[in-house]
């Protein structure tokens, strides 16, 4: 019973404790991380960071980070611009206006 107290109470304090621990692996990235890497890294023409960051994470989980991003940028420069996101989407792709 005291092994148990004692495992318990060592989890307790250690969840409180604010430096960093030694000796553990970084965090993983995550697939939102991986997904604003990866889109700067292909605007900014660097094929070693494009590679670096879709290492990161699955392909599917870059894909859906990657559509996620541009869905929130479009709506983000449609809102400044005050038009509607299938304007500024077909703008941006360089399509005429439907």
């Amino acid at each position: 019973m005291w092994g148990r107290i004692r495992k318990s109470s060592t989890r307790f304090v250690n969840s409180l404790r604010t430096e960093a621990r030694t000796g553990r692996e970084p965090r993983p990235h995550n697939l939102f991380e991986a997904a604003a890497a990866y889109v700067s890294a292909c605007a900014e023409d660097d094929q070693d960071r494009v590679e670096e960051a879709a290492a990161w994470v699955s392909p599917e989980a870059l894909s859906f980070g990657v559509n996620e991003l541009a869905c929130r940028a479009v709506i983000a420069l449609a809102r400044e611009r005050d038009e509607s996101p299938r304007t500024v989407a077909r703008a941006l792709l360089g399509l005429p206006a439907a």
